[in-house]
């Protein structure tokens, strides 16, 4: 159950950075209520998953989904651009969290 938090708490870590900097330093209204709902939330499930989870193993495995989630959505939605270095850097971060996941499998 924490890793399911932890995964969904990853992704409120997306929503919430992306809807900081469409908030445009928190002068649009609702890019700011998304901002702060997710962030409130996605710091809730980080520290209730941490109660089973390491700390360092679940806060790098937080912010890897935060960041992989973030810049695929930049990258689809065509405010930053792709190329083939930043596809396999990518990679290799979900690599990075899945590894965490099956060392940690023991804990």
């Amino acid at each position: 159950m924490s890793w399911i938090l932890l995964v969904a708490s990853g992704v409120l870590e997306a929503v919430w950075a992306t809807a900081l900097g469409k908030s445009e330093g928190f002068t649009k209204l609702w890019p700011t209520v998304v901002f702060g709902v997710a962030l409130v939330c996605s710091m809730g499930g980080l520290a209730f998953a941490m109660r089973d989870i390491p700390v360092g193993t679940a806060y790098a495995v937080w912010v890897g989904i935060g960041a992989v989630l973030t810049i695929t959505y930049a990258v689809v939605t065509g405010s930053e651009p792709v190329s083939v270095i930043k596809v396999l850097l990518i990679i290799g971060l979900v690599g990075c969290v899945v590894g965490l996941k099956l060392v940690d499998s023991g804990h």
